[in-house]
């Protein structure tokens, strides 16, 4: 990722050790610079990058955009949020971002 990509988080679960679903997206925000930089998170050190989030964005159920998304039109589409990053097309994020109120 890069500056002035976005991002969109989408939230499997209410956390890692949870199995309660969310099935969600979550927050959308934009890289705001080309810093990448580790976290000190004890025993887990991921790498991060800046976002700027949208402030006050929704929780959106992937449901209820299902039948919008270019995301959702592949056969086990639900996979494919199992990797991390994931590319989306501008179109799906636009559509993502005016559910969750923030972008569109």
């Amino acid at each position: 990722m890069r500056r002035g990509d976005d991002l969109v988080y989408y939230s499997p679960r209410e956390s890692l050790d949870s199995r309660l679903p969310v099935q969600a997206f979550t927050a959308i925000g934009t890289v705001v610079d080309d810093e990448v930089w580790q976290a000190d998170e004890g025993e887990f050190r991921p790498w991060r990058r800046r976002v700027a989030y949208v402030p006050g964005a929704r929780d959106v159920p992937v449901g209820a955009l299902r039948a919008e998304l270019d995301l959702t039109r592949a056969p086990n589409w639900g996979y494919q949020l199992r990797r991390g990053l994931v590319p989306l097309s501008d179109r799906d994020v636009e559509v993502i971002g005016a559910a969750m109120g923030g972008r569109g």
